[in-house]
């Protein structure tokens, strides 16, 4: 079960702001033999679950706009917002895009987004990318 928990791990920690890279490690462990449903499962799981730190984030960034030491200025978050509202919530589909996908569950926190609509569409699209790699090493 271990394997399984280190991709778990790794899943989540790709979905914040830190630097993982939960796809490699998926790979590897498919090329170890290990169960693609279970691998799957632990993917889709750590890295929507990881989102959700994202989230919580974006909902308690507004007690921090205009300190100086915060790193985000507040046109930026306002151009976030209103880009957000173009597109709505189900923009959080597009949570699993490895360039703007971990912003987009952030203002989906800076949105209120409500939790279960939040971690539903993070989940379809966070587990059909998971699923899509694994049938393109099975494929392969």
């Amino acid at each position: 079960m271990t394997p399984y928990l280190i991709l778990f791990a790794s899943a989540f920690g790709a979905a914040t702001l830190l630097p993982f890279y939960s796809e490699l490690l998926l790979l590897a462990q498919l090329n170890e033999g290990l169960s693609p449903l279970w691998l799957w499962i632990a993917a889709s799981s750590g890295n929507t679950l990881g989102s959700g730190v994202n989230w919580w984030m974006g909902k308690r960034i507004s007690d921090f706009v205009g300190r100086r030491w915060f790193p985000v200025k507040e046109q930026d978050l306002i151009r976030a917002q209103n880009w957000f509202n173009r597109y709505g919530k189900w923009s959080l589909l597009m949570a699993w895009l490895p360039i703007g996908g971990d912003a987009l569950t952030v203002v989906g926190g800076i949105m209120h987004i409500p939790a279960p609509v939040f971690f539903t569409l993070v989940a379809i699209g966070k587990s059909l990318r998971y699923a899509l790699v694994i049938l393109g090493y099975q494929l392969a």
